[in-house]
């Protein structure tokens, strides 16, 4: 004969159920907004992860290092090639060409051998400074900012480097030229000065290159750290490394709200990029400068390369477009 289960004891059994079945969900989403090692490594002042889709590698850099890094995940081999000075970051150029921002100017690196050359001087530019962050827009222009050595306000710019090898001034003023991103539609362009806490959003012409209309797009509570290297997925969201923060955070730029955040086992979060066979994975980047030796102990892995798979994929990066 079948037992009849009283309501309330049926719906108190279904309770029960459904919190562990919620809870069990919590603790998934949970373990799935942590980043997971990669390729443990104590860089410097690990930068500019960007995924060459051509190669399926990923390109990063350690600044202090004065290295260019390029990462295979399916080997998990991380090749290095030694740069005469510090490096602020690199772009794909050719199937064995990259350009990368030294001290002195942008080089062309066979990434071969390590061989480079001066590509694009900007010595007279750059009294007291070096070059920082920057990728290529959609038309292949390569843009690049600056940063004081000794970070006092204002003494950065952001730079393009057309086609035809051309030097423009884009923005003045700026302390850590940092994060900068299109969306897929080509009309806007997103950019980080670290200091400022912000994410700027200017109307961009990819026919021209020309900005215009600059507003803040995100205001960033010092609680979260400060904004440093910056990318964009396939539904236009930014996905910013947070350095002192301990995680990559994903911004809205129309709302100026948090969606997600990725926690990262490492202190000082400072790029990230969406690579992969179907860009499904983000890399993020680290640093092991400006830690405290109790830091340090508490985040061994400060330094190294960190992946998710975060469930939105990202964009193919831009190349660099020489007109000979």
């Amino acid at each position: 004969m079948l037992k009849t289960i009283p309501i309330i004891g049926f719906s108190i059994i279904l309770f029960a159920c459904n919190s562990k079945n919620s809870k069990k969900i919590k603790e998934e989403k949970k373990q799935n907004n942590i980043a997971s090692l990669e390729y443990k490594v104590e860089a410097n002042l690990g930068e500019g992860a960007i995924w060459n889709y051509k190669t399926h590698e990923l390109y990063w850099i350690d600044i202090e290092g004065r290295q260019l890094n390029i990462y295979n995940p399916k080997s998990k081999i991380n090749k290095v090639l030694n740069t005469e000075s510090r490096i602020g970051t690199v772009v794909p150029f050719t199937e064995d060409e990259a350009l990368i921002a030294l001290e002195n100017g942008v080089h062309k690196i066979d990434i071969q051998t390590g061989k480079s050359n001066l590509f694009t001087d900007m010595k007279n530019e750059l009294p007291g400074s070096r070059l920082n962050d920057g990728k290529c827009d959609p038309s292949g222009r390569f843009w690049v900012g600056s940063m004081h050595l000794e970070q006092e306000t204002g003494k950065a710019n952001l730079y393009t480097i057309t086609s035809e090898n051309i030097l423009q001034k884009k923005i003045n003023s700026v302390t850590i030229s940092n994060g900068i991103v299109w969306t897929s539609d080509k009309k806007t362009m997103y950019y980080i000065d670290t200091p400022t806490s912000t994410i700027k959003e200017f109307d961009y012409n990819n026919e021209t290159g020309e900005i215009s209309n600059g507003k803040i797009a995100v205001k960033i509570p010092i609680k979260f750290g400060f904004p440093d290297g910056m990318t964009i997925d396939e539904e236009n969201m930014l996905w910013v490394g947070m350095w002192n923060g301990n995680a990559v955070i994903r911004f809205n730029p129309k709302t100026g709200k948090v969606i997600s955040k990725i926690e990262v086992p490492a202190h000082n979060i400072t790029s990230c990029a969406f690579g992969g066979e179907n860009l499904e994975t983000l890399y993020i980047t680290s640093a092991r400068i400006d830690m405290t030796e109790e830091e340090l102990i508490k985040y061994p892995l400060a330094g190294s390369l960190f992946s998710i798979n975060p469930g939105v994929k990202g964009v193919k990066s831009n190349f660099y477009k020489h007109s000979k």
